[in-house]
């Protein structure tokens, strides 16, 4: 129990802000585990809304930011991966020239 009036009020607000910042890691873990789960092409749409909302979260304080710019690049990384093989073009024949 708090000791003064303003304490008890820091209190109150400690819980609602945990309470808020708890669902928006949340949202956020199960953001990553949807696009991870998603075969084939990652949809860019999810993506970005995930890059976004983890830029969000990092400004507000929630998540920190090099916490954000971790799971971003780690995202991005994924995703190139995942890519590379697909968008690598095939090889041109070459004539025999011997």
């Amino acid at each position: 129990m708090a000791n003064t009036k303003s304490a008890g009020k820091r209190a109150r607000q400690t819980i609602v802000r945990s309470l808020r910042n708890r669902t928006v890691r949340t949202r956020l873990r199960k953001m990553q585990k949807s696009i991870a789960a998603a075969t084939g092409q990652k949809d860019e749409k999810s993506v970005r809304g995930l890059v976004s909302a983890l830029d969000k979260a990092a400004k507000r304080g929630i998540i920190h930011r090099n916490a954000a710019n971790r799971r971003k690049a780690r995202l991005n990384k994924a995703r190139m991966r995942g890519a590379a093989p697909a968008a690598a073009p095939a090889p041109a024949a070459t004539p025999d020239t011997a």
